[in-house]
């Protein structure tokens, strides 16, 4: 190829890379701010939105909800969520995956994490508004009762995979 078309290519190919990224995020909005939604097509399905109780265990944290299970379900094992921030930091929120123990939901923690101590389910946030955050699991994740968590704070945002 000579230069000149070799230049046309890498011109042509920054106005598409240009044109993709001007498009704006036209889906659905969350009616509430500071709250992740789950996204089911057009329609957003808020979370349960809780405290969890913090048990100090010495090493260990248990952090709870009550209640075995939350009532916001979902089928989709790599859910997608949608949040508009006002005090939340998207990039600060964190997947847990609940254990089902004496009717509540709990997550335990160390508080020295090692190698094998239990970790957040990684996620992926890409802003796509002013203040509008995707948010999507990056695994696909098993049946079972989850909570997004801001990090270092107890509020929860709970749901279920089924």
């Amino acid at each position: 190829m000579t230069l000149p078309s070799l230049l046309r290519i890498a011109l042509i190919t920054a106005l598409f890379a240009s044109a993709a990224a001007a498009q704006k995020y036209t889906g659905p909005v969350p009616p509430k701010p500071d709250v992740p939604y789950l996204v089911h097509a057009d329609n957003l399905l808020e979370t349960e939105a809780s405290q969890a109780k913090e048990d100090d265990r010495g090493k260990e944290i248990l952090y709870s909800v009550e209640g075995a299970s939350s009532a916001v379900r979902t089928p989709l094992a790599e859910p997608i969520f949608l949040i508009e921030t006002q005090k939340v930091v998207a990039e600060k929120l964190e997947l847990y995956k609940f254990e089902i123990k004496r009717g509540r939901r709990e997550v335990l923690l160390v508080k020295n994490p090692g190698k094998n101590s239990p970790r957040p389910i990684r996620i992926v946030v890409k802003k796509v508004g002013d203040r509008l955050y995707h948010i999507e699991a990056d695994e696909t994740l098993e049946n079972g009762e989850y909570g997004l968590s801001p990090a270092g704070s107890n509020q929860v945002f709970c749901f279920q995979v089924y």
